[in-house]
């Protein structure tokens, strides 16, 4: 194994997501100013990125830019430099709607460059759609975290950018345990970081984020093997099979131990965006 020691280890939070609701989890922050405060612990726990959706009124995904744009005021007031990551995935809408919040020029949005199954459906992403919002993005100065449901989509993304549709080194993230998707294979992952490696470099930072029990397996494979970890309640909302997570900020708290295990400190929100070549805020 790669020696991780003293590399700096990004922890991104997903704090809302589309699905998961108050029933599943009390904690699940819903309205704006629920999740300003939710991301605000996570970020004091260590977290330097947000990953962002947005719900209406009645607790359903939207992609209503105005709520968007609350949101991200919010954080940039009460967690200042933290990297905020709008999300354009497709249970908050269709078609551009998707990327309706990319005008705010967010640091980052999550970018899924191909289609695959999701639990009781097709998550659709057409061709045409993910040139659309790849062109928003470089319009917009956005920068791309291309979510990997599969293998195709880290391929996918070295031919966006041989064509220049991404700018600089793409930041992947490798999604597994979502089911009828890729499950949580440890040959495959080993694979994923050998393909980013091989196509982008082996200086190229990725991420990888486990769905429901398989978070804290992936965030130990990520971790101890070099890359940045995804947390958070979107992805699972329980600690084990017995305990509830009471926060976001204590989901955090469980990538902060494994980076003290294998001895990689925590990325600061200057040193993220160092890593991922992004500006430091004006007010900085």
């Amino acid at each position: 194994m790669t020696d991780v020691k003293g590399k700096p280890c990004i922890i991104c939070v997903a704090i809302t997501g589309s699905l998961p609701t108050k029933e599943n989890n009390p904690a699940v922050p819903i309205t704006v100013s629920e999740q300003i405060e939710s991301t605000h612990e996570a970020f004091e726990a260590g977290a330097s990125i947000a990953h962002c959706h947005v719900r209406d009124d009645d607790g359903k995904p939207t992609s209503e830019p105005e709520r968007f744009a609350r949101l991200k005021e919010g954080l940039e007031t009460h967690c200042p430099g933290m990297i905020v990551q709008l999300s354009t995935g497709g249970r908050s809408g269709a078609g551009k709607a998707r990327g309706g919040m990319l005008p705010l020029r967010p640091d980052m949005a999550s970018l899924s460059v191909g289609s695959n199954n999701f639990p009781t459906r097709v998550y659709e992403n057409p061709p045409d759609l993910v040139d659309w919002l790849a062109a928003e993005m470089l319009q917009y100065g956005v920068k791309p975290e291309i979510e990997a449901f599969d293998l195709s989509h880290i391929l996918k993304a070295h031919d966006m950018q041989k064509k220049g549709q991404l700018v600089g080194t793409p930041y992947v993230q490798f999604v597994m345990g979502v089911k009828n998707a890729m499950p949580a294979d440890r040959d495959v992952f080993d694979y994923y970081i050998r393909t980013v490696e091989r196509l982008f470099g082996k200086e190229a930072p990725w991420c990888a984020a486990g769905i429901g029990p398989n978070q804290i397996v992936l965030n130990d494979w990520a971790v101890s093997s070099g890359g940045h970890a995804r947390t958070g309640l979107e992805d699972n909302v329980r600690l084990d099979r017995d305990r509830l997570a009471p926060s976001n900020a204590a989901l955090v708290a469980r990538v902060v131990k494994l980076c003290q295990k294998y001895e990689r400190p925590v990325a600061d929100w200057r040193q993220a965006r160092q890593i991922l070549g992004l500006s430091l805020p004006k007010a900085a």
